[in-house]
């Protein structure tokens, strides 16, 4: 099999190397690509916003299938145009996409298919949005309704936080994305990921993980696209799970097929554990970021049979096998993240990090010069590692943190919290 990934993150080079791993590949290509990923596979010079050039590099080159890691091709139709040219791309179609690229979009699926999730308001006018604040008052949630590298979201805790939030946003803070803008309930509870493959009219769910939004220790600072996860997440039981798949994942399923949109892909749900059972906070329509490194480490079957099933509406009779370790990434990011950060600067100890038991560390903003691993993005590595425990996972990863020399760098000292907690009761 000939296999294009497109992508250029953690996530992405956490997917070339359990794809690498398959005795069905012959060869990987990824666009862009980074330092890591050059050890996987060979990084292509291709523009994945054009999609004429995707689709030529792809006849040329004879691909078999083209996996899309990130959303922003996803929400741009690309799995559309490579199906009108013939190609299979793992991913949903432009208009199932909607269900991470327009906020409101979901809410309105929930809403009319009673899936649990935060009551709402959709706004296009600052007005109309601060007199539901009003009505509501804080803490409150107020998301952009579109893609916003998943920081669109501001939890206030003060009617003045969210009559500021909305003036914020629309007056461009998150550009575009920020033109409609969704008010929510704030939901307590646990948060958790969830994830599914699914194909269109089936769904198979893949372990579950939690992620660490916030850019400092004990959960506080600004959001960011997520400082460390772990898998599994222990407030997943198997019972939430079956609810989830139940209450949240079939119905939207069911939806998007009536809706002539049906969902092919990786379904992400983003949930809130609340004293009531599971609750939607958002979709996401590819691998998390930095959930799918720990996702990838806990695989034990062949990814590409899966990515396959997906596509050719085969996941009826399919199913994954994981190791039962858990497994958890922390993520070092440039200092000044998600604010304004330095790019450029060098890297060293990832060789004898790498040596720790259990760690495997997939690279995100990098880029090699003259043999120097350079930092040329906010978060920069995941550093994963597997353990009998969390908290033996949490000691390989921060032990192989500890041998990294970046002193232009930060990471959360406290990824596992909660799970590392529960181990000791």
């Amino acid at each position: 099999m000939n296999i294009l990934l497109l992508g250029s993150g953690g996530r992405e080079h956490a997917l070339a190397w359990k794809i690498a791993g398959s005795p069905l590949l012959t060869k990987l290509w990824c666009a862009p690509g980074n330092a890591g990923i050059a050890r996987e596979a060979e990084c292509v010079v291709l523009d994945i916003a054009d999609h004429a050039a995707v689709i030529a590099f792809c006849k040329t080159n004879k691909v078999d299938l083209v996996v899309v890691g990130p959303e922003a091709p996803l929400a741009a139709g690309i799995v559309d145009d490579l199906a009108t040219a013939g190609i299979k791309g793992f991913g949903p179609c432009k208009a199932a996409a909607q269900l991470e690229s327009s906020k409101g979009f979901t809410k309105d699926i929930c809403n009319a298919n009673s899936i649990p999730t935060a009551a709402y308001g959709r706004f296009d006018d600052a007005a109309a949005a601060k007199s539901y604040i009003h009505a509501q008052g804080a803490p409150v949630v107020i998301k952009a309704d579109g893609l916003a590298a998943g920081k669109g979201v501001v939890v206030a805790t003060t009617l003045d936080e969210a009559l500021a939030a909305v003036d914020m946003m629309f007056e461009g803070g998150f550009g575009a994305a920020g033109a409609q803008i969704v008010v929510e309930e704030f939901l307590r509870g646990e948060e958790a990921s969830f994830f599914a493959l699914c194909d269109g009219e089936h769904a198979l769910a893949l372990a579950t993980a939690q992620d660490h939004k916030r850019a400092f220790d004990g959960d506080q600072g600004p959001n960011t696209g997520g400082m460390g996860a772990y898998s599994p997440a222990p407030v997943m039981t198997t019972e939430m799970c079956r609810r989830t798949m139940d209450e949240i994942i079939v119905p939207t399923l069911r939806a998007m097929r009536e809706k002539g949109a049906p969902f092919k892909g990786v379904l992400f749900a983003g949930l809130m554990i609340t004293e009531q059972g599971p609750k939607l906070i958002e979709y996401n329509v590819r691998f998390g970021d930095p959930e799918c490194q720990v996702l990838m480490l806990r695989m034990m079957s062949d990814i590409v049979p899966a990515l396959f099933a997906v596509c050719d509406g085969q996941l009826k009779h399919f199913d994954l096998r994981w190791f039962p370790d858990p497994a958890l990434t922390v993520v070092m990011a440039a200092k000044g993240y998600p604010g304004n950060y330095a790019k450029g600067t060098r890297i060293e100890g990832l060789d004898d990090a790498a040596k720790v038991e259990g760690v495997e560390i997939f690279h995100a903003g990098t880029r090699e010069e003259d043999g120097q691993i350079l930092a040329g993005g906010g978060r920069v590595l995941n550093v994963c590692a597997s353990g009998k425990t969390v908290a033996e996972a949490q000691a390989h990863a921060y032990e192989a943190v500890d041998r990294i020399k970046w002193p232009e760098g930060f990471c959360r000292r406290d990824i596992g919290l909660r799970a590392v907690a529960r181990e000791r009761g």
